[in-house]
């Protein structure tokens, strides 16, 4: 049966356009119920038993399936991923609409569906005869989705009627309205929330009900002004009295943040918990601009817990300081206020359970590890139990009069400290995709045994012959990259750098090709690294393993004595690696006098031209930056660390960064010649100038003036400033350097002016990446761009679609970055973990003075750490001016040598820290209080007795955990 619409469409030039749309509906769609006789589907298609139809219930007297509406499983999918629910008959109209409005619920959703024993049946309403409806003159979009589906109910009520079968279908839906429509159709019809309350032994899933209804038994006054509405918003934003951008909360206080708006340099700071107004770290807020004379500036003040502000805004010491300074023009920088959420950025939240003060109570608050995320009001009737693990918390709404977001318990993670879990939270709250790979990913992989046929060595140059090798950290499994370098009779070098062929195992288009787009990057942390494609590939068949053959993508050039390019060729190769080394052992070789063979002399010519390659980079403007980086060594068996250290650079790593940077670079120029559209290069914006603040002010107190104009200039300025009797004083001012750079993008070419391409950092007009494949798939994208031009493959549509992939540049650099980050509080985790029981004196310096702390550096271990001195007896003065603190004759500034004690604090089960005391300079009266001594409370999160009785305890067996540690309160870390 087919039923038509027509449209009718004016143009601007006042012609009339007629659109026909068809739609057809059939008589055959079965229902999906097994005892149903009426429809005659095929077996695989009744999957909804006909025994036991729905779980039991008190609510509902006979066997019944479940119908849901859309906003039940936007709402309450957490519910749904439980077994208990099962015989359920999903719309063809609600899955659409899930398909549109959150792919995140739609993924979930189509898991449960393809799970059998869930037996979830979608029934295809839409092209049903008998259910098919027209949208009425007037009717809205979504009540004509709720009529549809209510039809569904109706219609599958009637169908049933049949052989005296005492079977219902029940709508669950919590709109009000459609409830009550629902009811006059004598539909059978519930809310999630009753339904829930109404299953036999499932009282744990009223904890997982979503709380967007949820009220305060105590309707106090608002808290928060009222948002605006969408349409004032959007007329705000049009006339620009209003500013859309994404929210980003400090790490360093609490009551502040920013707003980046697309097109202004600088964001626009927010400050006190009125203006902020509710927003959460991610979304996008509209934002009003106040007045010149209310702007404001950022608090020096580092904020260990919001329990020292006040309620609506910052400290009163604070404020204090900020009328002393606001009137310096120069400090103040535009501030506003949000007045509106454009769009959730809301996800689920890893972390700790602080139970109420009231042992029966059901209300408890969560407090996730991120510290950018506010604590939330969850209701939980298993406290006891989750106050000892790391739990997963979904955000659900936050009322005016509620100072807290609400909330609901997803699933429990482990045991707090376990280093499984903390390792699995970590993952999580970074959003590192990490499940095994699929079975539809795994098919896509070559089988074994992998054999290297005459076809294979036909298309690709044979370089066997050739002396390669790698040099890569300790441990390498991944083999990415392999080198060599031989000598030409007319004394030049013929050099290559030999690229794992990643790309010609992973086809576009594939499962596995998909998977490893979203993946992005492989994740390295300390004991374990999260792979961006399987195991098979990752360390056999793409790495470049010593004494194996195996297909390289290879850039070869004839360079000079002096270290010009005299002509580059790429081609796809065939190559056996006669050695794989690390750092140290390609370092021995080159350093040892007596070795001659081949691999060592290639060595030793690589590493005279890197020298000069480097210095021309150099001498042309490049950064040489620097941050401080840990290396630990592992227990072999319980990957527990057992000893820590900074690491060490030797000119083997500079040797191979510098003809790595060479492949990239000749790699962009060849793509961007070919592709002036749709290259993917990758870009380091200039920074702006007010970034260099901090580090032009700390090297003027030190005497030492900073030249930013340029890159050039900055680089001299930095290689100039050095100090005799501190030999760490410049590695600590390029620190500081590194932390005024903007973040290195991938972008598409022709989404920019070539004028946009140049990496900053590396002082070059053009840049991509080419030389990691296995573990980084915009790599995998530039091998296959380079592959076009040599005509060594053929391309594809989306390989030339410059804005999907655009799009894909958005999820690289956003991977990228989240495993960046992952890596560091891999690091972090581990540091904790060695530091355990350990108190030790260490040689530190000075890298930031603020108006409550100094910010140190331990070169030994290559850590940062922060020395509160608000915690003292001794009186200290902050002056703002010169950046530094002053305790009687001891003056405290940037890069100052001091000596501090180091211990783990360990007070806060869901923030461990590394806690640093002043030994040296001496302080007379300096006394920092113990850990675990300081009593706070707060109505409605703790109690005096309770915390009493936690910190009695503490003292007899200070190196325990207590489980009831959860209710400590949280103390402020310097990230």
């Amino acid at each position: 049966m087919l039923t038509t619409k027509i449209f009718f469409r004016k143009t601007k030039g006042g012609n009339i356009f007629k659109t026909v749309r068809e739609h057809y509906l059939r008589d055959d769609i079965c229902c999906g119920l097994q005892m149903c006789e009426k429809c005659k589907g095929r077996p695989q298609d009744m999957i909804l038993d006909k025994k036991d139809a729905g779980a039991k219930s008190s609510l509902i007297p006979t066997p019944y399936y479940l119908l849901l509406d859309t906003n039940v499983i936007l709402d309450q999918i957490d519910i749904l991923e439980e077994d208990v629910i099962t015989n359920v008959i999903i719309t063809q109209t609600v899955l659409e609409e899930i398909r549109h409005k959150s792919s995140t619920v739609y993924k979930k959703l189509k898991n449960i569906i393809s799970d059998t024993r869930r037996k979830f049946f979608i029934f295809i309403n839409e092209h049903h005869r008998e259910t098919y409806i027209e949208r009425e003159p007037g009717e809205k979009a979504n009540d004509r989705n709720d009529r549809a589906i209510r039809v569904a109910v109706q219609w599958y009520n009637n169908h049933l009627n049949f052989d005296d079968h005492n079977v219902k279908v029940v709508l669950l839906t919590d709109d009000v309205k459609n409830r009550e429509l629902a009811s006059r159709d004598g539909i059978f019809v519930a809310s999630m929330e009753d339904y829930v309350a109404s299953l036999e032994d499932a009282n744990f899933l009223l904890d997982k009900l979503c709380k967007r209804s949820y009220t305060l038994d105590s309707q106090g006054p608002d808290l928060f002004p009222c948002h605006l509405p969408p349409a004032e918003i959007h007329d705000g934003i049009s006339s620009g009295k209003l500013l859309q951008g994404t929210f980003l909360a400090s790490r360093e206080n609490f009551l502040e943040g920013n707003v980046n708006v697309e097109g202004r340099e600088k964001a626009i700071f927010v400050q006190g918990r009125t203006n902020l107004n509710r927003a959460v770290d991610s979304d996008l807020v509209a934002v009003e601009l106040l007045p010149d004379d209310q702007w404001s500036f950022p608090s020096e003040i580092v904020l260990q817990d919001e329990e020292v502000a006040d309620a609506d805004d910052i400290p009163e010491d604070e404020k204090e300081f900020a009328k002393q300074s606001v009137s310096k023009a120069k400090d103040k920088i535009p501030t506003g206020k949000i007045v509106g959420i454009i769009k959730r950025k809301w996800r689920q939240y890893c972390g700790i359970l602080q139970p109420g003060a009231i042992k029966e109570n059901v209300r408890h608050l969560f407090i996730p590890a991120e510290r950018k995320i506010p604590k939330i009001r969850i209701e939980t009737r298993q406290a006891e139990i989750l106050s000892k693990q790391r739990i997963i918390v979904a955000l659900d709404s936050w009322p005016r009069n509620s100072r807290y977001p609400l909330g609901h318990f997803v699933r429990s993670l482990g045991n707090i400290g376990d280093k499984e879990t903390e390792n699995e939270v970590l993952l999580l709250e970074h959003d590192v995709p990490h499940s095994r790979f699929s079975d539809a990913v795994l098919s896509f992989l070559p089988r074994l045994p992998w054999i290297i046929t005459e076809a294979d060595i036909a298309q690709r140059e044979d370089l066997r012959h050739l002396d390669i090798c790698s040099v890569d950290p300790p441990g390498c499994t991944d083999i990415d990259d392999a080198l060599h370098c031989r000598e030409l009779p007319n004394g030049n070098y013929d050099i290559g750098v030999h690229i794992a062929d990643v790309s010609h195992f992973i086809r576009p288009g594939t499962a596995l090709d998909k998977e490893a787009a979203l993946r992005a990057t492989t994740v390295y942390l300390v004991d374990k690294r999260i792979d961006m494609v399987p195991e098979l590939l990752s360390s056999n068949l793409c790495s470049l393993r010593g004494k194996e053959e195996r297909f390289a993508f290879s850039c070869i050039w004839e360079i000079d004595s002096k270290a010009n390019i005299i002509s580059t060729k790429f081609c796809k190769s065939l190559i056996c690696s006669r050695q794989a080394m690390t750092y140290e052992e390609a370092q021995l070789k080159i350093d040892d006098a007596t070795q001659h063979d081949a691999i060592t002399l290639s060595l030793r010519r690589l590493n005279k031209l890197a020298k000069k390659l480097k210095k021309k980079r150099i001498d042309n403007g490049a950064l040489t930056l620097a941050s401080p980086e840990i290396r630990f060594q592992v227990d072999s068996e319980t990957h527990d660390p057992i000893d820590v250290e900074a690491k060490k650079l030797r000119e083997t790593n500079s040797m191979v960064e510098e003809f790595m940077l060479l492949a990239n670079i000749s790699v962009a120029e060849k793509i961007l010649a070919e592709f002036p559209e749709c290259a993917m290069l990758r870009r380091h914006p200039e920074p702006p100038l007010s970034n260099f603040e901090p580090l032009i002010k700390a090297a003027q107190n030190q005497g030492f003036t900073i030249n930013i104009n340029t890159g050039k200039e900055l680089a001299q300025s930095l290689e100039g400033a050095r100090k005799e009797s501190n030999p760490y004083f410049n590695t600590m001012l390029r620190i500081l350097a590194t932390r005024c750079m903007m973040q290195a993008v991938y972008f598409i070419s022709g989404m920019h002016q070539p004028q946009e391409f140049a990496h900053y950092g590396l002082a070059c007009p053009i840049y991509t990446h080419f030389t990691s494949p296995i573990r980084r798939y915009a790599d995998i994208i530039v091998h296959r761009l380079l592959a076009m031009c040599i005509g060594a493959e053929a391309t594809y549509p989306e390989l030339l679609d410059k804005k999907k992939n655009h799009l894909l540049c958005h999820n690289l650099n956003y991977r990228n970055r989240m495993a960046q980050y992952a890596g560091r509080a891999s690091v972090a985790l581990h540091t904790h973990l060695f530091f355990r029981g350990k108190v030790q004196d260490e040689e530190g310096y000075i890298l930031f003075v603020r108006k409550n702390a100094l910010q140190v550096l331990i070169p030994k271990y290559g850590l940062e750490g922060t020395l509160y001195l608000n915690n003292s007896t001794a009186p200290f003065t902050h002056n703002p001016e010169d950046q530094s603190q002053t305790c009687g004759d001891v003056v405290f500034r940037a890069f100052d040598p001091i000596v501090v004690q180091m211990s783990l604090d360990r007070s806060n089960v869901q923030h461990e820290k590394l806690f640093f005391k002043l030994v040296k300079p001496e302080i007379p009266g300096f006394s920092v209080p113990p850990l675990n001594t300081k009593v706070t409370g707060n109505p409605e999160e703790n109690s005096t007795k309770e915390t009493l009785k936690r910190k009695a305890e503490e003292q007899q067996e200070p190196n325990k955990i207590s489980n009831k540690k959860a209710g400590k309160k949280k103390k402020k870390k310097k990230n």
